[in-house]
C-alpha cells in the first residue's frame, strides 16, 4: 500500500516550488489535488519508500511549514485481563497501539525460551532428593559443604502443572531439556515460566473460556499468539538437589542455541548470564543461530551495584548483527538500579524495581508459586518436598524481565515480514525512545523499545 505524507507549504510557495520540493524528497512521489477542508497537501509515495525520511526531507525545506506521516487513527486495544491494570510495563512500550497494528501478535513465529524450563505440561515425574547444604547466598552445596545442612528427601514423585495463562498445549513446539537429557523441560524454579509469560501470555481472555478462567484471564503478554519452544539449559536449586546430569554451563547453553535454531525458532530469548567477556563456544553458537535466521534477545545483567562486571553472553551480542543485549528500566523510565551498563548495551526494556516503588514496581506474570517451591528456604525441621503444581501471579524484577519484551516485539515484527535478524535489530534500535544522553549511551543503548513505532517503521531491508 502506498504511503502518504501530509505537507503544509508556506504561504506564497508557487506550484513549481511545491512540485520541485516533492520531486526532491521522493522522485516517484506525486502530489494530489488539495482535499476539501484542508490547508495542507497530501503527497503519495511508493509502498517501499521510507515515509519518515520523505517527511524529514520535506520538513527541512524553507518553503515547507511542516511535513508529517499520514497516520491511521485506530481505537487502542486494551486487554480485559483481570490484572492488566498492574502491568505498567506493556503500555510504557506502546503495546496497546502495537496490538492494533498487528492483531495476530506473532501467530506464525516460534520463540525459543532458553531458561530454567517452562510450566507447559501436566506431568508426574520421579526424582531422588539427596542431602545438601544451603550457604548464605542461597546456593546449594554437598552435605559436607559450608552452610545449613538439609536432610535427604529420598524418592519423591512430583506433579507438574501447565501454566493456564500459557496454554493451550498446541502452542508449545519441540520442547527439550539439556539439563536432564530428555524432552520434558519442566520448570523447577519459575523463572523460565515468568519469562515466557512476558513473551506470550494469553491476552484479552477474561471471558472467552481460555486460560485462567478463575482469575478472569489474569495477565497479558507481548506477542500473545506466538508458538513457544521450551529449551531448558539452566539448572536451579532443585535440579542440583535431585542430581541432574548437567548444569547450565556455556557448552550446554551453546547446544540449546543450536537446537533452537535447527528446530525452527525465529526468536531466541536468553535471560541469564555470567561474568566474562569471551566464550568462543557461545559466540559460535550465537552466530550460527543468527545465520539460520533467528533473532536473539539477551539480558544485560543485574550487578550494576556489585562492580558492574562485563557478562556473557550479553557482551557477545554487541558483536553480532541480529543479537541484542537488553538493559532494564523501572516504572519511571529511569535506569533500574541493578541493570548493568557498558558499551555493549544496545536496547532497554521494562525490568522493574521495588526500590522507590511499591510491589507494582515489578513485572507481573503468572508463574509457579514460589511459596511451595522454595522449601529449601525453610528451617531444616520444616523442610518438605517441593510442589510444582501450584501457580501464582508474582512480580519479578531484573534484566531477565526486560529481554522478553524485546523478544515479543521482535516476533511481532517478524510476523509483519521483517525476517532478517539484522533488520529486526536495526528496526528496534532505529525506532527506540532515546533515553539518557542523546544518541546511543552505555546505560540505555539506543533507548527504550517502542513497539508502535517499530511496527509502523518502513524502508528497512527484509
Amino acid at each position: 500500500m502506498p504511503g502518504r505524507v501530509v505537507v503544509k507549504f508556506r504561504d506564497g510557495a508557487s506550484t513549481a516550488q511545491r512540485l520541485a520540493a516533492v520531486a526532491s524528497a521522493a522522485p516517484a512521489a506525486s502530489i494530489s489535488s488539495r482535499p476539501s477542508y484542508a490547508d495542507f497537501d497530501v503527497v503519495t509515495i511508493g509502498a517501499n519508500a521510507d515515509a519518515e525520511s520523505v517527511a524529514g526531507a520535506l520538513a527541512s525545506r524553507d518553503e515547507v511549514e511542516y511535513a508529517q506521516l499520514s497516520y491511521r487513527m485506530r481505537p487502542k486495544f486494551k486487554p480485559n485481563d483481570k490484572y492488566y491494570a498492574d502491568q505498567w510495563n506493556l503500555p510504557i512500550i506502546g503495546m496497546e497501539s502495537a496490538w492494533d497494528i498487528q492483531p495476530s501478535a506473532g501467530s506464525t513465529i516460534t520463540v525459543a525460551v532458553l531458561d530454567t524450563g517452562v510450566a507447559y505440561t501436566n506431568v508426574t515425574l520421579d526424582f531422588r532428593g539427596t542431602a545438601f547444604t544451603v550457604d548464605s547466598d542461597g546456593d546449594i552445596g554437598p552435605p559436607s559443604g559450608a552452610g545449613t545442612r538439609y536432610p535427604a528427601l529420598g524418592p519423591v514423585r512430583l506433579s507438574f502443572v501447565a501454566a493456564t495463562e500459557l496454554g493451550p498445549s498446541t502452542r508449545f513446539v519441540a520442547p527439550h531439556d539439556f539439563i536432564w537429557d530428555d524432552d520434558t523441560p519442566v520448570d523447577m524454579d519459575g523463572h523460565g515460566t515468568h519469562v515466557s509469560g512476558t513473551i506470550g501470555q494469553l491476552t484479552n481472555n477474561a471471558s472467552n473460556g481460555t486460560g485462567d478462567t478463575r482469575n478472569g484471564g489474569g495477565t497479558a503478554g507481548v506477542a500473545f499468539n506466538v508458538k513457544i519452544m521450551p529449551v531448558k539449559v539452566i539448572s536451579t536449586q532443585w535440579d542440583d538437589i535431585f542430581l541432574s546430569p548437567h548444569v547450565g554451563t556455556d557448552d550446554v547453553v551453546a547446544r540449546g542455541i543450536r537446537y533452537a535454531a535447527d528446530n525452527g525458532a525465529k526468536v531466541i530469548n536468553m535471560s541469564f548470564g555470567e561474568n566474562g567477556d569471551s566464550s568462543p563456544v557461545l559466540e559460535a553458537a550465537m552466530r550460527y543461530a543468527v545465520g539460520k535466521g533467528a533473532f536473539m534477545a539477551i539480558s544485560a545483567g543485574n550487578e550494576f551495584e556489585d562492580g558492574n562486571p562485563t557478562e556473557i553472553p550479553t557482551s557477545i551480542a554487541n558483536r553480532i548483527n541480529g543479537a541484542v543485549s537488553v538493559a532494564a528500566i523501572d516504572r519511571a523510565r529511569n535506569h533500574a538500579y541493578y541493570s548493568n551498563t557498558g558499551a555493549w548495551v544496545e536496547l532497554a526494556a521494562p525490568g522493574g524495581s521495588f526500590r522507590g516503588f511499591d510491589s507494582v514496581g515489578g513485572v507481573l506474570q503468572q508463574t509457579l508459586d514460589f511459596g511451595v517451591v522454595e522449601t529449601y528456604l525453610s528451617p531444616p525441621s520444616q523442610f518438605t518436598a517441593p510442589r510444582f503444581d501450584a501457580l501464582a501471579y508474582i512480580y519479578y524484577t531484573g534484566t531477565s524481565m526486560a529481554a522478553p519484551h524485546v523478544s515479543g516485539v521482535a516476533a511481532m515484527l517478524m510476523q509483519q515480514g521483517i525476517t532478517d535478524p539484522a533488520a529486526v535489530e536495526a528496526a528496534l534500535e532505529k525506532f527506540a525512545d532515546d533515553l539518557g544522553a542523546p544518541g546511543r549511551d552505555d546505560t540505555f543503548g539506543f533507548g527504550l523499545i517502542n513497539a508502535r513505532r517499530t511496527l509502523l517503521g518502513l524502508g528497512l531491508a527484509k
